[in-house]
């Protein structure tokens, strides 16, 4: 007679969001593995729609707590895109040093509050801390530091209020910004820490498959801006995003979920960037990286967290790079006239790639709005991955399948609604 299993897992603290998974196998075979998401859908495109263009870096930084930048900088540039300006190079470079703070706090958390426990064997933070202090302060101090770029060129550091399109409502003095020098220099070397720190863990064997799709701009790693590249050869403009991706929703989720246009699953995030654009870090990441034994291309999901801490490498030193060269701009914005028509704006979240598209009509009130963030694009991925861990580790005990599977879907940060909530794992074994 067969032996049905199952296990259940009703409280995940260390992921933002509602969700839920289950995995059945049968005779040690899986047969089917679902992501969930019951988060209740929020309706921020509804809510965008019959709003000024000017609104929409206020509205849509409302989506998320942890990564407010992304979806102001991906609809500015959306809606500068649309009316045919071109940011002065000044507020650009104001623009990057703002989304590298947002990658230094984003990335802190996710590597020190959420998802190093795993490889340590701890519940969570609070255990790591009781054992660890030092590691854990580390952490807390660089997302600190991440928080004080944030507010001092965004006003806040939750919800930035500086930001507007065409610009910034008002742009820090070159006094007032290399106050950071000193905070960030301090990051820089305990994000190289990091690195070291993350290198020493031991890690399951599994590498990801699908494409790995991330922007992409010569001389830059990109963040802000940049085509869309893939693995498999895509090379595209922003405008082009709906030809070759597809949102589709199934019943299992609230959250719809992306392929690519001739059905394949694809990647974006730490890996997928690092991969395609790993030879334009800065000197000192990519030292870090090739001490800590990763180099381009890196398919190993489980080291995403070495990536990931590369990159808090590469942000502080790239936001201490801009505000050595910084020259306060003649005006902090450049006036916006609004045109009717849509416009398209694609940027690199912590999570990954970010795309905004907006139609608006000659007033300048918007139609339509489409928002993708990184996690629903990264759905398929995270189930295709767990797939492949439930059979290759299919002969561990329930817990510890457990443990491992909720492991696996931490390698992805995944942003379900920005705020803590549940997961329920359900294994079926038949």
């Amino acid at each position: 007679m067969a032996e049905r299993r199952t296990i259940r897992t009703d409280y995940l603290a260390r992921v933002e969001g509602e969700g839920a998974m289950s995995v059945r196998l049968r005779d040690g075979v899986v047969e089917d593995v679902e992501l969930r998401i019951f988060e209740p859908p929020r309706f921020f495109e509804a809510l965008l729609r019959g709003r000024s263009f000017l609104e929409s870096p206020d509205i849509t930084a409302r989506i998320c707590g942890i990564c407010p930048v992304a979806y102001q900088m991906s609809a500015v540039q959306a809606m500068e895109d649309l009316c045919g300006v071109a940011v002065p190079e000044p507020i650009r470079r104001l623009r990057r040093i703002l989304y590298c703070g947002e990658w230094i706090e984003s990335h802190a958390l996710h590597v020190y509050m959420l998802h190093a426990p795993d490889f340590l064997g701890y519940e969570g933070a609070v255990e790591l801390a009781r054992d660890d202090s030092a590691a854990v302060e580390r952490g807390l101090a660089l997302k600190r530091t991440g928080n004080e770029v944030m507010r001092l060129i965004g006003g806040r550091e939750i919800h930035p209020v500086n930001v507007r399109v065409g610009g910034f409502y008002r742009a820090p003095t070159r006094r007032e910004l290399r106050t950071l020098i000193e905070p960030l220099e301090r990051a820089r070397e305990q994000a190289l820490e990091t690195v070291r720190w993350t290198a020493g863990f031991e890690f399951p064997e599994r590498e990801v498959e699908c494409d790995l799709v991330a922007l992409s701009e010569p001389g830059d790693y990109a963040i802000e801006r940049g085509r869309i590249r893939s693995s498999g050869g895509l090379d595209i403009r922003a405008g082009e995003y709906d030809e070759h991706f597809v949102e589709e929703h199934v019943e299992r989720s609230n959250a719809l979920h992306s392929r690519l246009q001739d059905g394949g699953t694809y990647l974006c995030g730490p890996l997928a960037r690092f991969t395609l654009n790993g030879d334009r870090l800065s000197p000192l990441a990519l030292e870090a990286a090739r001490e800590a034994g990763v180099e381009p291309p890196c398919r190993d999901a489980f080291r995403s967290i070495v990536v990931r801490s590369v990159e808090l490498v590469y942000a502080c030193d790239e936001a201490l790079r801009l505000i050595e060269a910084y020259e306060e701009p003649d005006a902090p914005a450049v006036e916006v006239e609004p045109v009717a028509g849509t416009g398209y704006g694609v940027t690199e979240a912590p999570r990954g790639l970010l795309y905004h598209r907006y139609r608006v009509d000659a007033d300048g009130t918007i139609l339509d709005a489409k928002i993708v963030p990184p996690t629903s694009q990264n759905q398929l991925a995270i189930e295709d991955d767990l797939r492949g861990v439930v059979g290759r580790y299919a002969d561990l005990a329930d817990e510890e399948l457990r443990v491992l599977c909720e492991q696996t879907i931490r390698n992805y940060d995944p942003c379900i609604s920005c705020a803590t909530h549940f997961l329920t794992l359900e294994v079926e074994r038949t």
